[in-house]
């Protein structure tokens, strides 16, 4: 089963992840945090996560993993080998955080592989060169508190653990306070464990592989994102008595950056998406003109000049706004991230692994953030997609088939047993 230099065989005999303990795992995963409707909905930090962290922990020890938690809660099995513990670990992984009436694929899919990787390998008496370690970062979905991609980021050393404990919830928790009551706030320092590569195994959340019939996605870059609020000021009035002349309406501006922000990614041949997710009327009455507008903006391309380029625009379009509308218009950066390259090796070894799995596969953008986009900073990082069933993803109906999930669970295998060989 191995090969001269410790791997695993890319080619006839090699071993297969356990599908039905993975597939099963999933889905025991997907019911913890159901409330009364049966919503899944398991927010960072809550008590909810605290029994999907549980659970994940249990698996991780009965693949005879060590347990590591840091400081920001993120989680941590590592299967250290013999004689590698100074040897920086290949490390694989996702989140088990969800967003509200959630589905049961998005991140928990990667950290469940990377559990049943490991339990594989060992079953197959591989035996590494280097540590091989499975995560679960903390916050990913960045719901409950922000932002998003918390656990990663500060682990790659993207914002202090301090500033990111005292972060306050959208229900006046502090984060720090809600991983001591549910047990995870850990010891270590993030960054504790410095990878030697990092991969990460994701359904795609998008319509691009199962519309090609392609099972196996090689993510090789991750577009940037920007992500403002506006808020526009205008008058409250009557709205039967004030003339549509003489109104400062913050409601009709807000609606005309909208339209903009749709019209100009529509007509552009770039890969630009714009959305405006979340609106708020002040005084909010059927019956009064809006006299504040406020709303969120999200800009994402995969290149860093185009994302720039779209970030000037709309100040542009803002400005002019306010002198057209007479309404007074600020803008709050929420959030910014660059677009990630990822490394060109792991990509390769993902289409190679594919390839002698007989599975066809396609590069490709991810059009969402993912912790792979923080902990690339670190390390060689890649990311391992498989089809999401009509793209949907963030709602109960996100589904992946059984047989990609374990055609994406057996190239994560190979890819693994090869970062973690004697080279």
């Amino acid at each position: 089963m191995k090969t001269e230099n410790n791997e695993i065989k890319l080619n006839g005999n090699q071993p297969s992840i356990d599908a039905e303990r993975l597939v099963r795992r999933i889905q025991e995963l997907g019911q913890i945090g159901r409330d009364e409707d049966g919503k899944l909905i398991r927010l960072a930090a809550s008590e909810t996560d605290k029994a999907g962290r549980d659970a994940a922990v249990s698996w991780m020890e009965d693949a005879g993993l060590e347990i590591a938690i840091d400081r920001i809660g993120n989680i941590f099995g590592i299967w250290r080998g013999t004689d590698t513990a100074e040897q920086a670990p290949v490390l694989v992984g996702s989140h088990i955080d969800t967003v509200i009436n959630a589905g049961i694929y998005d991140g928990c899919y990667g950290v469940l592989a990377g559990i049943e990787v490991i339990k594989t390998l060992r079953e197959a008496g591989f035996v590494p060169s280097r540590p091989i370690a499975v995560a679960a970062f903390t916050n990913e979905e960045g719901v409950r508190y922000a932002p998003d991609m918390m656990g990663s980021l500060v682990y790659a050393g993207g914002l202090s653990v301090d500033e990111a404990l005292a972060t306050v919830g959208t229900d006046g928790t502090l984060l720090g306070e809600e991983l001591e009551k549910i047990g995870y706030a850990g010891t270590e320092d993030p960054g504790f464990l410095q990878p030697h590569a990092y991969v990460e195994l994701h359904v795609e959340q998008g319509p691009a592989l199962e519309r090609m019939g392609i099972p196996i996605g090689a993510v090789e870059n991750l577009q940037g994102i920007s992500w403002q609020r506006v808020t526009i000021e205008g008058d409250a009035n009557h709205a039967g008595t004030t003339p549509m002349a003489m109104r400062r309406d913050a409601g009709h501006a807000a609606a005309k950056v909208m339209t903009y922000l749709r019209e100009r990614a529509v007509s552009s041949a770039t890969p630009t998406v714009a959305t405006v997710g979340c609106v708020e009327f002040e005084p909010n009455a059927i019956n009064v003109i809006p006299s504040r507008a406020t709303f969120t903006v999200d800009l994402r391309d995969p290149d860093e000049q185009r994302l720039k380029d779209e970030e000037a625009a709309l100040a542009n379009y803002l400005q002019e706004l306010q002198s057209a509308e007479e309404v007074t218009i600020t803008v709050e950066r929420m959030a910014r991230f660059q677009p990630v390259i990822f490394d060109k090796h792991i990509v390769e070894l993902v289409e190679t692994a594919a390839n002698h799995r007989g599975l066809e596969s396609k590069r490709m953008t991810s059009g969402a953030g993912h912790d792979a986009q923080m902990i690339a900073r670190i390390c060689p990082t890649a990311m391992i997609f498989v089809p999401s069933d009509g793209g949907i993803s963030h709602n109960p109906r996100e589904h992946t088939s059984e047989s990609d999930l374990v055609a994406g669970a057996n190239v994560l295998l190979d890819v693994v047993s090869h970062l973690a060989g004697k080279q």
